[in-house]
C-alpha cells in the first residue's frame, strides 16, 4: 500500500509532472532528429540532473526515453529516414502511408499505439519488478562478479555478426574501468600524474563522448540529408478511433509479448522487439499482401512493442543493474551517480525513488499523448532544418553540458578523446554498448571479484563452489560458444 502511495505523491508532484513533460518534449524532439538516438537524447540531460533529488533526475531521463521512441516515428514516416534503429521497422508502411497522403493516420497509428504501448510495459513493470529483484538476495561477492560477467557476455554475444568484436570492445571498457583509485587498496592507478584521473573517468563523459560526440564525427562525413518537399507542407494528425484499434487488436497483443520479452532480454531492445513484432503482425496477418504497401498494422506494430520496451527494460536494469540497451546504460548511470545500488536493497532503502519513477512514467505516456498532438508541426519544422545549424547546436550542448560536470577543462579534452575512440571503433565495425556496459559494471564486477578471492583465500574455485555463481558463469560461457558457432556457420555459408 505504500509504494501505491509513493506512485501517488509522485504523479501529484509539480517537480515529477513538469520532469516527464519536459523529458517527453525532449525526447520527442530529440528521437526526431536524424542522427540523434534515445540515448544519445539521455547522454546529453545527464549532467542536468546533478542538482536534482534522485526522483525527478530519473523521471526526467526516463521521459526522453518514452518520448524518443515515438519521435523516431516522425522521420522515418515522412522522409524515409529513421532517427533510431527502434523504428526501423516503421519506415516500411510508414512512409508508404505518407506517400498515399495518409501520414497524419500513420502518426497518430505511432502515437496511440505507442501510448498504449507503454501503459502496458508499465503495468508489468510496477507489479514485478520487485518481485524479481528479491532473486537478487540469494547474490554472494562471487555471485554478483558472475552477475557482471554474464551481463557484458550477453550483449557481446548479441552483437550481430561481431561478437569476437563485442567481446573486445566488452574488454576495452573494463580496462576504463581500472583508470583511478583502487577500490580496495586505495592506490591511484593508470593515472600517469594526473590528478583530474584519482576518481576515475566519470560514466557522464564516457557516455557522452561515446555516444554524441562520436555521432557528431559520424555525422560530420556524411552528406546532409534531402529533406521531403511534403514534409514541410502542415501535417495534421489523425488519431485512430476506437473502433480502429480494436481491428488492430492482433498486432497489438503480438507486440505487448514481444516487447515484454525483448525487454527483459539483455541485449534485446526496441530494434529487435519492433523487427520481430512486425514480422509477426505480418504472420498472423488477415492482409499479409497490404505490408509494405501502407498497412495499418506494419506502423502500430513495431510502434507499440517499442514502447513496451521502455518500461520493460527497466526490470532488469532495476533489479540486477544489468542494463540491456544504451539507453538504459544511461539510466544505470544516473543512479549510479546519484548514489543509489540497483538490486533488493534499492527498493528496500529507496522505495520512493523506484516507485516516484513508475509514477513518473505513468505522467510520461500522457506527456507524450498530448505533446504529440500539439508539437507534431514544430517538430516537424526542427526536422527538416539544415544539417550544419543541426549539428553546430547539438556539439555546443555536448561540450556546455560535460563542462558543467566539475567546470574542467580537462573534462572536455578528456571527452573529445573518448569521442575519438568511439568514432574509430564505429568506423572499424565495434559495437559500443559493450565497452559501457564493460565500463558500468566494471567497478562490481572488479570490487565483487577481489572480495570473493579475499573470501576463499585466493582460490579461484570459490566461483564455482558458489551456485549461482558457477550457473551465471555457465550461461556467459554458453553465451558465447552458442554466437561463436552461429557466426562461424553463417561465415561458412558466406563463403
Amino acid at each position: 500500500m505504500q509504494n501505491f502511495i509513493y506512485m501517488v505523491e509522485a504523479m501529484a508532484s509539480p517537480s515529477i509532472i513538469a520532469a516527464a513533460f519536459a523529458g517527453c518534449l525532449w525526447g520527442m524532439m530529440g528521437g526526431s532528429l536524424p542522427g540523434i538516438s534515445t540515448s544519445i537524447a539521455m547522454a546529453l540531460l545527464l549532467p542536468f540532473t546533478f542538482d536534482l533529488n534522485p526522483s525527478t533526475a530519473m523521471v526526467l531521463l526516463a521521459s526522453v526515453y518514452v518520448g524518443a521512441e515515438y519521435g523516431g516515428s516522425i522521420p522515418a514516416i515522412l522522409i524515409r529516414t529513421p532517427a533510431s534503429g527502434s523504428a526501423a521497422a516503421t519506415v516500411f508502411d510508414g512512409y508508404e502511408m505518407h506517400r498515399q497522403g495518409r501520414s497524419g493516420e500513420a502518426l497518430g497509428l505511432s502515437l496511440v499505439g505507442g501510448t498504449i504501448g507503454g501503459l502496458v510495459g508499465l503495468i508489468v513493470l510496477a507489479t514485478s519488478t520487485e518481485t524479481v529483484a528479491q532473486l537478487a538476495l540469494l547474490f554472494t561477492p562471487p555471485a554478483y562478479a558472475a552477475l557482471g560477467i554474464l551481463g557484458i557476455s550477453v550483449v557481446a554475444s548479441v552483437s550481430s555478426g561481431a561478437m569476437v568484436k563485442g567481446v573486445i570492445a566488452g574488454i576495452l571498457g573494463l580496462m576504463l574501468a581500472t583508470i583511478g583509485t583502487d577500490p580496495i587498496s586505495g592506490v591511484g592507478r593508470f593515472i600517469y600524474g594526473q590528478a583530474d584521473l584519482l576518481e576515475g573517468i566519470s560514466i557522464i563523459l564516457i557516455m557522452m563522448g561515446l555516444f554524441a560526440l562520436s555521432e557528431q564525427m559520424m555525422q560530420a562525413g556524411q552528406p546532409d540529408m534531402a529533406a521531403d518537399p511534403e514534409a514541410r507542407r502542415s501535417t495534421r494528425l489523425v488519431l485512430p478511433s476506437l473502433k480502429t484499434l480494436w481491428r488492430l487488436r492482433v498486432p497489438q497483443v503480438i507486440a505487448w509479448v514481444l516487447g515484454l520479452i525483448e525487454g527483459l532480454m539483455p541485449g534485446g531492445g526496441g530494434s529487435v522487439a519492433s523487427f520481430m513484432s512486425y514480422n509477426e503482425a505480418k504472420r498472423w496477418s488477415k492482409e499479409p499482401e497490404k505490408f509494405g504497401h501502407g498497412s495499418e498494422e506494419g506502423v502500430i506494430a513495431p510502434e507499440t512493442a517499442n514502447n513496451v520496451v521502455a518500461s520493460t527494460a527497466l526490470i532488469p536494469t532495476l533489479s540486477f543493474g544489468i542494463p540491456g540497451s544504451n539507453s538504459t546504460a544511461v539510466l544505470l548511470g544516473a543512479l549510479l551517480i546519484h548514489g543509489l545500488q540497483p538490486g533488493p536493497l534499492l527498493f528496500a532503502r529507496h522505495p520512493e525513488v523506484v516507485y516516484g519513477l513508475f509514477g513518473g512514467l505513468f505522467i510520461a505516456n500522457f506527456a507524450m499523448l498530448a505533446l504529440g498532438v500539439v508539437l507534431l508541426s514544430p517538430i516537424i519544422w526542427l526536422v527538416n532544418q539544415p544539417k550544419p545549424f543541426l549539428q553546430g547546436g547539438i556539439f555546443i550542448l555536448i561540450m556546455s553540458g560535460v563542462y558543467s560536470v566539475n567546470n574542467s577543462t580537462f573534462d572536455l579534452g578528456l571527452v573529445l578523446g573518448i569521442g575519438m575512440l568511439g568514432f574509430t571503433l564505429r568506423a572499424l565495425g565495434f559495437p559500443l554498448l559493450p565497452m559501457v556496459l564493460g565500463a558500468v559494471l566494471g567497478p562490481m564486477i572488479e570490487s565483487n571479484y577481489r572480495r570473493s578471492l579475499m573470501m576463499g583465500g585466493g582460490d579461484l574455485s570459490i566461483f564455482v563452489r558458489d551456485p549461482v555463481s558457477a550457473v551465471l558463469l555457465g550461461l556467459a560461457l554458453l553465451m558465447l560458444v552458442t554466437s561463436f558457432i552461429r557466426e562461424s556457420r553463417h561465415a561458412g555459408k558466406a563463403g
